[in-house]
């Protein structure tokens, strides 16, 4: 079943990222590899840990590696968690053509999960609110995140596996000064191999002020 899903995934991407390399060959096109996780603990409580290795290229030119986790809480069951979370993240700057510097931030962050089913629609929001610690400057920061997924496929006793497709915006507000700090804008196809596993390929544009840069992104969803 793995054999076949990947074979599947394959003449899919091919269809989706194709085009987007044709015309990102003389562009900064990235790299984002990322694993969520979700170990539940019982019906309330479940515990987060998530790494992401983002890359300048397609890989190998780091741009940054970050590790978050937190301990999150459900106010009702499945559609409403609040989570106190914890990140490290290692960016890795260009301040020439070949020169880098690293810059090490420590992130406390709170965030609610929300979620609703309109139609065969899913939607999530996020609201985060993170408190950086930045190299010795300390900033906050606020996002939201607002997410859609619609099922392709349906699935049945002899076929679990679940193709759909995805699609997030998320904004990104600074507390004071520049206020406005990036925008997120994803697509991506995504299948559900089981209640345990999600693999899920896509494109992301991330605007910043003034400027943009386009990543491909391959996620995986685990829950245990």
């Amino acid at each position: 079943m793995i054999i076949k899903f990947f074979k599947q995934l394959a003449a899919i991407s091919a269809m989706i990222l194709l085009p987007i390399f044709l015309v990102g060959q003389d562009s900064n096109l990235g790299n984002w590899l990322i694993y969520i996780g979700s170990k539940k603990v019982n019906d309330r409580w479940n515990i987060h840990h998530e790494v992401q290795y983002r890359n300048y290229n397609a890989i190998g030119d780091l741009e940054q590696l970050l590790l978050r986790t937190g301990v999150g809480y459900n106010l009702t069951p499945g559609n409403n968690n609040f989570l106190l979370g914890y990140g490290f993240i290692r960016s890795e700057n260009y301040i020439g053509v070949d020169e880098k510097e690293g810059v090490d931030e420590h992130r406390i962050f709170q965030q609610f999960i929300t979620k609703q089913k309109i139609g065969k629609f899913k939607v999530q929001h996020r609201y985060r609110f993170e408190q950086r610690f930045v190299a010795e400057k300390f900033k906050m920061r606020y996002r939201y995140f607002l997410a859609v997924n619609y099922p392709l496929t349906t699935p049945t006793e002899e076929k679990t596996q679940e193709w759909y497709l995805s699609a997030y915006n998320e904004i990104f507000l600074n507390s004071k000064d520049n206020v406005f700090d990036r925008n997120r804008l994803y697509g991506g196809v995504g299948c559900r191999i089981n209640k345990g596993l999600r693999l899920e390929l896509g494109y992301m544009n991330q605007f910043f002020r003034g400027d943009g840069r386009d990543q491909i992104n391959m996620i995986a969803f685990v829950n245990f």
